[in-house]
């Protein structure tokens, strides 16, 4: 990312970014969680649409396979392979700054790619400057290394830290675990070449701190974040990196959880190498 473009990985409240709404009560503060709603008869109605749904749905993907009148089976109307279907092909299995690297000169290389990066310019190393400078020089394009280098510094400042709650090495405050990780949904290509592309990411962002006395709840984020990349030095880098809001489905109906079992899940689920 060049100095003056957009940074919000994700979204950080009045400091510059798009606002996130909080979830209702304080989740930290013993508030009661939100109880899942209770069945009724309106939900019921729900369920039985469902199955008429799903009823014709297989009869409407089953019709295809019939035989002709002719006895023999009709070939070619099957559906196509959606193209934000899985592709199958496995990830990377090298690793530069323990981010995954050595992604293939294609379209699902560089969509590989983007996803990854994408993770590793949303995560909570980010906040801590060694760690930081070790993720840009590892994705960062050479030619734009020391710009996207000295936005992020800018970016991520002392004054910044402290406005969110963190010390100045972007750790959590004693007794509380610093939350900061993207989870790509899905990707798409936007513009290829053999030695340039343009890839959006679609994510979902955690963002806040964990703890009894924190003023910053974990809260979700929904987001897109477009980056260009260049064939360079054997792998897919990144050129320039921006982000907008959205596309945000509806919340669900899932009770809050508390702080405790936020920092728990989060010490205990690792994420993964993402491959299109």
């Amino acid at each position: 990312m060049n100095p003056g473009d957009e940074q919000s990985y994700p979204d950080y409240g009045d400091t510059g970014h798009t606002r996130t709404r909080l979830p209702e009560g304080d989740p930290y503060g013993g508030a009661p969680r939100r109880t899942p709603r209770r069945s009724s008869s309106r939900s019921l109605v729900t369920v039985v649409g469902v199955v008429v749904l799903l009823i014709a749905a297989i009869a409407f993907a089953n019709r295809d396979n019939h035989s002709s009148t002719d006895g023999s089976t009709t070939k070619g109307s099957q559906p196509q392979t959606s193209t934000t279907a899985p592709s199958g092909t496995r990830p990377v299995e090298t690793k530069t700054a323990t981010i995954p690297s050595g992604f293939a000169r294609t379209e699902q290389g560089a969509q590989s790619a983007a996803a990854n990066y994408a993770v590793a310019l949303g995560s909570d190393g980010m906040f801590n400057a060694a760690r930081r400078h070790e993720i840009v020089q590892a994705i960062a394009d050479p030619s734009t290394v020391g710009n996207q280098q000295s936005g992020f510094d800018a970016d991520y400042s002392a004054a910044f830290l402290q406005k969110i709650g963190l010390n100045n090495d972007g750790s959590a405050p004693k007794g509380s675990t610093f939350v900061n990780r993207t989870v790509p949904a899905g990707t798409k290509v936007t513009s290829f070449t053999a030695n340039a592309a343009t890839v959006e990411v679609w994510c979902n962002g955690l963002f806040g701190i964990a703890g009894d006395s924190s003023t910053n709840p974990v809260t979700s984020s929904w987001f897109t974040v477009t980056m260009k990349l260049n064939w360079s030095g054997e792998d897919w880098k990144v050129e320039e990196s921006t982000q907008k809001t959205g596309p945000t489905p509806v919340t669900g109906d899932n009770p809050v959880s508390g702080a405790n079992e936020i920092s728990k899940a989060v010490q205990e689920f690792g994420g993964f190498t993402y491959a299109r």
